[in-house]
């Protein structure tokens, strides 16, 4: 009873912040129906500029636990292969749960048998525009949440080694941030051309390497962060189209926390 409480509260309070799509399955069948189906290309063709943050299970009470269990997870993995086969962004850390039929059941058994996926928009990024400007002068006038892209920030192919072209640029960085002292930034990596996800985490790995570079030059750590969001903020949907594409979803910005 308390595990079906504690579902409940969080079941609720997720709906205050996120919006969802219902998908109902035939009984004892993970595969979509001809009316789910429709359902979901209606609802993909309306909301290409979304974020699916948590996909959740859920059956009716025939049948085992057990079983009921690893049914709703079956079709948790059916509903996420037809989002990225349809190019939705599925968040990387996305929640999946199959709560089988343990959750207040509907006296109506079809609408027990179903997944739910929890959606927003995608946020908007304000990013500082270049306008000739130098990085310390961008960064200056830049306000609390903007986003600065690095240019001319290169790595080894998959590989967070920073190729010596990239020094002009770190150390433009450097600069910005001992001429201005009361900077904190969160560095942000960010990759290109994979549909699957970064499992390699290579996005991480090249913030870091930035965010090592600032502290061997003496920059307070506490004045620096870093984070790898892989293909989940790209800036061209994925795959992108072109060479110039790709290069600008591969990068690295920084992330106004304090200025």
């Amino acid at each position: 009873m308390k595990y079906l409480l504690f579902f409940l509260f969080f079941y609720s309070a997720s709906l205050f912040a996120q919006e969802q799509l219902e998908v109902f399955f035939d009984f004892n069948k993970s595969e979509i129906n001809a009316v789910a189906k429709q359902k979901l290309e209606s609802w993909i063709s309306e909301n290409k500029d979304i974020e699916v943050s948590k996909i959740y299970g859920f059956c009716d009470w025939k049948g085992t636990n057990p079983y009921n269990d690893t049914l709703s997870l079956k079709r948790v993995g059916v509903v996420y292969d037809f989002l990225i086969n349809n190019k939705i962004n599925v968040l990387e850390n996305y929640e999946v749960r199959g709560f089988g039929e343990d959750f207040k059941q509907s006296k109506v058994q079809s609408e027990n048998r179903k997944v739910i996926v929890f959606f927003q928009k995608k946020k908007i990024i304000n990013l500082v525009p270049e306008e000739g400007k130098t990085l310390d002068e961008r960064v200056k006038t830049a306000k609390v949440g903007d986003v600065i892209i690095l240019k001319n920030i290169y790595f080894k192919n998959r590989s967070p080694r920073i190729v010596p072209e990239s020094k002009a640029t770190l150390y433009e960085l450097l600069c910005a941030m001992e001429d201005n002292p009361n900077l904190k930034i969160q560095i942000q990596g960010h990759i290109c051309c994979q549909l699957v996800g970064d499992f390699e985490d290579i996005s991480t790995l090249r913030a870091r390497a930035v965010y090592i570079f600032l502290l061997q030059n003496k920059i307070n750590r506490k004045r620096l962060s870093y984070k790898g969001f892989g293909i989940t903020k790209p800036i061209h949907p994925i795959p992108e189209k072109t060479e110039q594409e790709a290069n600008e979803n591969r990068r690295v910005e920084i992330l106004i926390l304090e200025n």
